[in-house]
């Protein structure tokens, strides 16, 4: 190009530029003075107006005739934004924000708004802000488009799909645009498309937004036939995932009652003693994680995330020691005398809670969770998996494990499993079945402590803890076979789902005298649970 041409169009740029963009702020300038109308419908038409053109510089306008500090000067109805400082208000420019220096009260007229205007205000400012840089702030905007579902918005909307690179933020600019077509798009055809990416979404909140369809039954019949068919679809998918929750919900439970109900179904099973104190043992577990974490944030609190891997064996060891001294001190008295013992054990349970209660006070106590196991897994659909829940199920399967390479692979799971069978041949071969006894219920006791630890992270750590679970506990224990490790297994996972499904229809009282009732039926059917153990003691 020669550079006599080159000049000559680089003037003509020059000069057409600055033009076009002084010719762009006019335009902008005339839609913002029409916020001054004296009508609230001109002033809504001029809000529609300005949020269409997805200016950004339209929002400290919008967003001071929202908050209020938008009005017109006396001397000649021009539109400032004013901020009161002392007795004077200090006036800026609407677009572009220069200083328009210092007036008096007396000479602002405030813009009036009412409620249906504040309300396409903060729809017009959504819109505008989903070109904000800051992805919390086009979040919240994503959220009033929805809520709003404007048609005047789409362009800012699709404007904001086309730019945003954020997934989940795409997804939800999906989501609200589609819900803004299927409320406010005049063509069939593009309803009909919302609907189908609606379908694709089966989460609470799309199905709110078709009920609220299908009750207002604004469109043609083909569309309100597909919006019910949609709405079916979306309801069947969002059952099957509440069931999914019913079942981690119920899985969660059934591992509380597991880690409550094994170390009795140990002590059950070996020795055949009702400990009516099994819930106390419980309960000095998760007072023993309450003390060990109070050590870890006198003396170490950069390293409380460990405190409840040093709980564990601290519970297990305290829990132990208590159950042995009960065994020796009290119960190896009453063998054979189960009344007696159900009434002793009994009364060794509020003697537990009368001294926790001397010790600590009768106050629930405040037992933190660890890093590790605060938060959650959330679905789209509702569906909420606690970090919390998902540890205990997986440390009940661990502590089961362990019990089981104890019983099967140990010694004195031997000897144990030896007196279960019969005590009076185990006794003759040379096993002493006291020190078996002594252990056996040292061991149980220990779990129990151990299930405390778990049970401090989303219960009340009180000296009432264990009375919640005492019942439970022998239910399950009951129900699954008593001394049968993989029956009390069985046995606590299927009363925890079989209650979280009743508890919905029936309620949570309700639910557990009905499953209850079924135990008692059961057991008239099969006295010795589910799995029944074997051998002539047993079955004597």
């Amino acid at each position: 190009m020669h550079p006599f041409v080159r000049t000559i169009l680089a003037a003509l740029l020059a000069f057409w530029l600055p033009a076009s963009a002084g010719a762009q702020d006019a335009d902008l300038q005339a839609l913002v003075d029409g916020l001054a109308a004296k009508s609230f419908n001109q002033k809504i038409d001029a809000v529609d107006k300005l949020a269409a053109t997805g200016d950004p510089k339209v929002v400290p306008v919008l967003t001071a005739l929202l908050e209020g500090r938008l009005f017109t000067l006396k001397d000649g109805d021009k539109l400032v934004i004013a901020e009161r400082k002392g007795r004077v208000y200090v006036t800026t420019a609407p677009l572009g924000g220069a200083n328009l220096g210092e007036v008096k009260k007396g000479d602002l007229t405030k813009v009036r708004v009412n409620n249906k205007l504040r309300g396409e205000l903060r729809a017009a400012l959504g819109g505008l802000t989903l070109l904000s840089p800051d992805p919390s702030v086009r979040a919240e905007a994503v959220d009033s488009v929805l809520k709003a579902r404007d048609a005047e918005l789409m362009p800012v909307l699709e404007k904001a799909m086309a730019r945003e690179e954020d997934p989940a933020l795409h997804a939800r600019m999906a989501l609200a645009h589609a819900a803004t077509n299927l409320f406010a798009a005049k063509k069939e055809e593009a309803r009909l498309e919302a609907l189908a990416r609606l379908s694709e979404s089966a989460t609470p909140e799309v199905r709110s937004l078709l009920n609220e369809f299908v009750a207002g039954g604004k469109g043609t019949e083909k569309v309100i036939a597909a919006a019910k068919e949609t709405l079916e679809a979306v309801e069947g998918r969002l059952r099957l995932w509440e069931t999914v929750g019913d079942v981690f919900r119920g899985i969660s439970l059934g591992s509380v009652l597991l880690l409550a109900a094994v170390g009795l179904a140990i002590t059950f099973g070996v020795m055949g003693v009702i400990n009516m104190a099994h819930g106390e043992m419980v309960m000095l577990g998760a007072y023993t994680t309450f003390v060990v974490q109070e050590a870890f944030r006198a003396y170490a609190p950069g390293a409380f995330d460990l405190s409840l891997v040093v709980a564990v064996p601290a519970a297990f060891l305290v829990s132990g020691a208590v159950g042995i001294a009960i065994e020796r001190g009290v119960i190896r008295f009453l063998y054979g005398r189960p009344l007696e013992t159900l009434l002793a054990t009994w009364g060794i349970s509020l003697v537990l809670q009368q001294a926790v209660r001397s010790v600590f006070g009768p106050t629930n106590r405040d037992v933190g969770a660890p890093e590790w196991m605060s938060g959650a897994v959330e679905f789209s659909n509702g569906l909420l998996l606690t970090y919390n829940r998902l540890w205990i199920i997986a440390f009940s399967l661990v502590v089961v494990g362990g019990i089981v390479v104890v019983l099967r692979k140990t010694a004195f799971g031997l000897q144990m499993r030896a007196v279960t069978q019969n005590r009076a041949m185990a006794n003759s071969m040379g096993i002493r079945t006291g020190a078996v006894d002594a252990l056996t219920f040292g061991m149980g006791s220990g779990i129990a402590g151990i299930a405390g630890v778990a049970l401090s992270q989303i219960d009340n750590v009180s000296p009432n803890l264990g009375q919640a679970y005492i019942i439970d506990s022998f239910m399950v224990v009951v129900f699954g076979g008593v001394g049968n490790i993989w029956g009390t297994v069985v046995g606590a996972f299927s009363l925890g789902i079989v209650n979280k499904f009743l508890e919905p229809v029936a309620g949570a009282v309700l639910a557990k005298i009905l499953v209850l009732i079924a135990i008692i039926l059961f057991i008239q059917k099969r006295p010795r649970g589910l799995f029944a153990l074997k051998g002539r003691a047993v079955e004597a």
